[in-house]
Formats: C-alpha cells, structure tokens, sequence
C-alpha cells in the first residue's frame, strides 16, 4: 500500500528562499554518458545522480576519511543537491515541488562510518530551502569508488503538484 500526503502548505517559495540563503542554482549539467540528467514521470521526477561541480569543475576528489574530512564531504553534498536541483528544475517548477526522497552515496576510506552525517549536507540544505516539503525518506551509502574519484554524489526525487 502506498501512503501519501497532500501537497504541503508553501513555505517561502522556493526561489525566494534559495535567494534569502545567497544561494544560485547552476545552470543544468549534459550528461557525458547515455543518460539523461532528469526524467519525469507523472508528478515525479528522478534526478541521476550529481556530483559537486562547481562552475562545470569537480569541487573535490578522494575518499570521504582519508582524503576529505567528512564536514568537506557535507558541504559536497549540499552542492550536489543544488545540481540535482538545478535538473529537476528543468523538468518543473520548484515553487511546486516537494522532496520525497534522497539517495547519498559516499566514497569511503576503510573503516569510514559517517555516511549518514555526510549526507546531511544535502538534507539539512533542502530542508533549509524547501521547510517542510523538504522532508524526506533517504538512504545513505559508502561505496567504494564513485565516478571521476568524486567523494560523494546525490540524486533525488522530487514531486510536483
């Protein structure tokens, strides 16, 4: 059985908000393998995972423990939601959106454990952008390697209403 809400009461909408934090989406990313940034389902759009480019430049590389502090990796993962927002945004709009779900995965040095409060990077950001509807479900995951030597990489999933 699937449990659902109706649309949640607007916060500040979301491009207001996004400008009182001084925050600016980038412009989407092209995809550089078969694959397409973001696709839209009825009222669902999924996100391919992003990684933290800055101004088309990954912002950083290693593993989360070894090479990347975990608080660097979080700060990471709130630029990977600005890209994922970003491709989202190209397929709705954001103002009528809400985040139901969050799958971080972080590069992770052996013996590294702290996925959870890396991704918190990219769930504390949303739920500063979007209050409540930036609530969410959310896996965390350590992986080995990720693509680029990229330290952490986030994908969403956002409905519009």
């Amino acid at each position: 059985m699937t449990q659902t809400t109706n649309a949640p009461a607007l916060h500040p909408q979301t491009t207001a908000r996004l400008h009182e934090l001084g925050l600016e989406l980038p412009a989407p990313s092209n995809s550089v393998a078969s694959y397409v940034p973001a696709t839209r389902v009825g009222d669902l759009v999924y996100t391919s995972g992003q990684l933290p480019h800055e101004n088309g430049v990954l912002a950083s590389t290693g593993k989360v423990g070894s090479d990347v502090s975990a608080e660097e990796a979080s700060a990471l993962a709130a630029t990977c939601v600005l890209n994922a927002l970003s491709a989202a945004s190209a397929l709705g709009d954001l103002d009528k959106a809400r985040i139901v779900k969050v799958v971080g995965f972080v590069a992770s040095a052996p013996g590294f454990n702290g996925q959870p409060a890396v991704i918190n990077g990219a769930s504390d950001l949303l739920l500063d952008i979007f209050g409540d509807r930036g609530a969410h479900a959310r896996s965390a995951v350590g992986v080995a390697e990720l693509p680029l030597n990229a330290p952490v990489e986030v994908e969403l999933i956002v409905e519009f209403f």
